[in-house]
């Protein structure tokens, strides 16, 4: 999920992410640095207790390198927002550029704002604040504009106002969203732009998780189509963003394509099969078939029912079977 948030920077372009990280900080670490690109220069810092958003921007604060305090911009994003599009992050940045702002943040209107943080504004239009709802009143918990979380700031005046949080709130924690108030009073000014929902929407249980996949997985299946994959029912073919296909590929309903899988031209694959992290060669037919790292040669006809375990090599003609498990035909 972490990796998702990393590659919508990828219009951005920054000079440095850091990475927030606290439970199991060492494994996510571990996983995100060895799947983040380059481009991303990804650092990690421990909040080690957890007292709040706030206290989590300063805990990244802290390892920001350079001195161009004046100039440089903060984007803040929460990592558990998959669905966020490349282009909304620089539309985000482009926008807090052109009009000097302070900070500028993603909003979205909602019919059920329930749980999420209302954008206050005053008659004319302005961002005055942000409040959680715990801390909301009556008239404030009917705003349906909502606060996404992600944010841009101008580094200079983000670190002071870092400094000033406390934590009187109800939950007693340090809200990063009371720096958007903080600015405003000051007489800053606070940009926003709107964006879909459904693109900044937050995972915080299994039911939110399925939902997500679902869009990804429409957002990655139509990518393909458009390339010239066949899918005959892309609401039943599950592909991962790290798989990469061919040209002329026919997809039948009931595939899954996981991992570094790598699929030639002119492939048929499925119904019913499931290649992890294998590599297939071009015009190959793989039927009904489960495959885990195995690599298919050109031509190669696999299935129905057949079985490549680990390390298996199909150099050509036909393997079928149910169990089959030799390492090289």
């Amino acid at each position: 999920m972490v990796l998702h948030v990393v590659h919508a920077l990828e219009k951005v372009q920054p000079s440095q992410t850091v990475v927030v990280v606290g439970h199991e900080a060492d494994r996510v670490s571990q996983q995100v640095q060895g799947q983040s690109p380059d481009w991303a220069n990804v650092r990690f810092v421990e909040q080690v207790t957890r007292r709040g958003t706030g206290d989590a921007t300063a805990a990244a604060m802290s390892v920001l390198t350079g001195d161009d305090y004046e100039e440089s911009i903060v984007l803040v994003l929460p990592g558990d927002t998959p669905l966020l599009r490349a282009a909304t992050l620089a539309e985000l940045v482009t926008t807090h550029m052109a009009n000097s702002n302070a900070a500028t943040m993603l909003t979205s209107v909602v019919e059920n704002p329930a749980g999420y943080g209302r954008v206050v504004k005053s008659k004319d239009g302005r961002v005055l604040r942000i409040v959680e709802q715990k801390d909301a009143s009556p008239d404030e918990l009917d705003i349906d504009v909502i606060n996404a979380g992600i944010y841009a700031f101008q580094r200079d005046l983000l670190g002071p106002a870092l400094r000033n949080l406390d934590t009187d709130n109800a939950s007693g924690e340090f809200y990063l969203t009371d720096v958007i108030g903080s600015l405003a009073a000051m007489g800053h000014r606070i940009g926003c732009i709107n964006a879909d929902p459904a693109e900044t929407q937050g995972v915080n249980d299994r039911w939110q998780l399925a939902l997500a996949e679902r869009e990804l997985r429409s957002r990655t299946n139509r990518a393909w189509m458009m390339r010239g994959v066949t899918m005959l029912d892309p609401r039943q073919t599950f592909i991962d963003v790290t798989v990469t296909l061919g040209q002329d590929v026919t997809v039948y309903p009931g595939t899954m394509l996981h991992g570094s899988t790598v699929i030639g031209d002119g492939c048929e694959l499925g119904p019913n099969t499931r290649l992890t992290d294998c590599e297939i060669g071009t015009d190959c037919v793989i039927d009904h078939t489960v495959a885990n790292a195995a690599r298919v040669g050109d031509g190669a006809v696999v299935g129905p029912y057949a079985y490549l375990p680990p390390a298996s090599q199909v150099i050509s003609g036909q393997v079928t079977g149910a169990f089959y498990t030799a390492h090289e035909i």
